[in-house]
């Protein structure tokens, strides 16, 4: 049953990947919130900066905030694209977004925030959560070894071995006695 059990495995990586943007975005959130909520208590000239129209030295505008709401809609369309993409697609996808905010994320300690303690610590969090996100994906096994045809559909060689495999095991009870099945399958027993 390695098929079942790669199929189980191959799902069950789809979930972990969700839950683990599911758990990012958690962590995005609150960050963001914390940032509202504190800021004018902890950081006053950041906060009169904010106010003004600029973050850091980079000034507020519909473009920048469009920028920071793609950037954010991309981790939040992993936690559904996660469980849908097929293999190479979903594998892919999360390496690809996972970098990106990982690279936005660090890139947010070199701005104003960064002296916020808890602003720290989140991002923190979420570097390791999408670093190992990129890592889970990288280390994501093809499934059964399948080879992609012209056609655009799967081949499943291990399986069909394991089956043949099965059908030899079951005729005899044993692993090394050969059963006669079809004409082209026969060996001599030794």
């Amino acid at each position: 049953m390695k098929t079942t059990n790669k199929i189980i495995e191959m799902k069950d990586r789809k979930v972990i990947l969700s839950t683990l943007w599911i758990f990012a975005m958690f962590n995005y959130v609150y960050a963001d919130v914390l940032t509202l909520y504190f800021n004018p208590v902890l950081q006053k000239e950041a906060t009169k900066q904010l106010l003004s129209g600029h973050v850091g030295s980079l000034q507020i505008t519909q473009g920048f905030v469009l920028v920071g709401a793609v950037l954010l809609e991309t981790a939040i369309a992993m936690v559904l694209l996660s469980r849908v993409l097929k293999y190479r697609a979903n594998r892919w996808a999360n390496i690809i977004v996972g970098v990106l905010q990982t690279a936005s994320v660090a890139w947010t300690l070199t701005g104003p925030l960064y002296s916020n303690l808890f602003y720290a610590f989140f991002a923190t969090v979420e570097i390791a959560c999408t670093l190992f996100i990129v890592w889970y994906a990288w280390t994501w096994p093809h499934p059964e070894g399948g080879v992609l045809t012209s056609a655009g559909s799967w081949r499943f060689p291990a399986l069909q071995r394991e089956k043949e495999e099965a059908k030899r095991q079951d005729g005899t009870g044993s692993e090394g006695a050969q059963v006669a099945g079809d004409v082209g399958d026969t060996k001599p027993i030794k």
